[in-house]
């Protein structure tokens, strides 16, 4: 992404992020650039400093991620003591298992009534198609998302 310090003919500075310098100049070319300020179309870009990666901006990068991260864990030893069991868990539980996706329900029937071979399975299924296969007998368990898979 590009970032554009930009004025409208009216005096009005503002920014605009473009993916790159044509894309820029492909909006301005069709008038899609306008003043959040005024309205104008004509804009044009204004002189700016160049962002430059300095090793300081570097480690400032770095040293928000690892925040981010550390952020994403429960404060409380007990919780995040319970989180690490929970992730143990899963990835046990995933480690024997086929991923069947969105086959989920259908394999389950199959492995249930006899018709495939019994095996762990996971994937994904919808809240009325796990109703249904409980409700058939079928013993289903939610895997949990757990924080790190958001990042």
């Amino acid at each position: 992404m590009i970032r554009y310090s930009l004025q409208c003919s009216g005096g009005h500075g503002f920014e605009g992020w473009f993916s790159s310098s044509q894309d820029h100049d492909e909006q301005k070319a069709r008038g899609l650039l306008a003043c959040p300020a005024c309205g104008s179309h004509e804009v044009e870009k204004t002189l700016m400093a160049p962002s430059v990666a300095t090793a300081r901006k570097k480690e400032a990068r770095a040293e928000r991620a690892a925040a981010k991260q550390k952020a994403a864990l429960p404060a409380d030893p007990k919780k995040r003591e319970m989180l690490k069991q929970i992730k143990e868990l899963r990835d046990k539980v995933l480690a024997g298992a086929e991923n069947v996706g969105d086959r989920f329900s259908e394999e389950a029937r199959k492995i249930h009534y006899g018709e495939a071979e019994a095996r762990g399975i996971f994937g994904q299924a919808t809240v009325e198609e796990a109703v249904g296969l409980i409700d058939e007998g079928i013993e289903v368990l939610p895997i949990p998302d757990l924080p790190e898979d958001r990042n």
